[in-house]
């Protein structure tokens, strides 16, 4: 018989569970964002060999599963005597994958900008980096927040998949003591729902910082 109350002896390591899936998230998307800036820029490079190097690892990253991606990371690098901690392969994996789908959102985003813009601003006398940084990124970033936000929520749910390289994330631990205590469907159903309360969260701050940058 289905008893949720099973669960609640457990509640400490599912919370720590928890609190490794979120971090693990939230730096593996502020890593994925920097590297898809510069995937971004590199798709518009003069270079034509880096800009084909750069799609390939774009539809590399976009068209095959984390999993596999997880463990090319985690099972080749010691092949290359590469030792690394699980939890920092699972962040490698996490980002490089994040970081091919961010350069995509953030490329519509800069091509949504007006064409006129970049004149405006060098008339106005500002840099290359100065109209990048201080003009058009923040403009990128306010158009394409939902899509970002909608990226974090797919990070944190495809972030369970971090338990196959044995992190002890919130997945770990639900499949640790469903075993132990032969309640699968409790502690999934548990840790089902600390994933729904997560990424709500994470939507509902993102809903926060919108209404607050499109008042600005």
């Amino acid at each position: 018989m289905f008893d949720i109350m099973v669960v609640f002896p457990y509640y400490k390591p599912l919370l720590e569970g928890l609190f490794t899936t979120l971090w693990v998230s939230l730096l593996s998307i502020f890593m994925g964002f920097f590297l898809g800036l510069g995937l971004c820029s590199l798709r518009n490079a003069q270079s034509s060999a880096l800009r084909g190097m750069t799609r390939i690892y774009i539809s590399f990253f976009r068209g095959t599963p984390l999993l596999v991606q997880l463990a090319i990371i985690f099972y080749f690098l010691p092949l290359i005597d590469i030792f690394i901690p699980s939890v920092i392969a699972a962040v490698m994996a996490l980002s490089m994958n994040t970081g091919a789908f961010q350069a995509e959102i953030l490329r519509g985003g800069f091509r949504g900008l007006p064409k006129g813009q970049l004149e405006a601003c060098w008339t106005c006398g500002l840099t290359q980096n100065q109209t990048y940084w201080h003009i058009q990124l923040p403009q990128v970033i306010k158009m394409t927040l939902p899509a970002l936000v909608n990226e974090t929520i797919d990070i944190i749910k495809n972030s369970a998949l971090i338990s196959t390289i044995a992190v002890v994330d919130l997945m770990r631990i639900a499949q640790t003591y469903s075993s132990t205590t032969y309640r699968p469907l409790e502690f999934f159903m548990a840790a089902g729902i600390l994933y729904l309360l997560l990424t709500v969260l994470v939507s509902f701050i993102g809903k926060k910082i919108e209404y607050k940058l499109s008042n600005l």
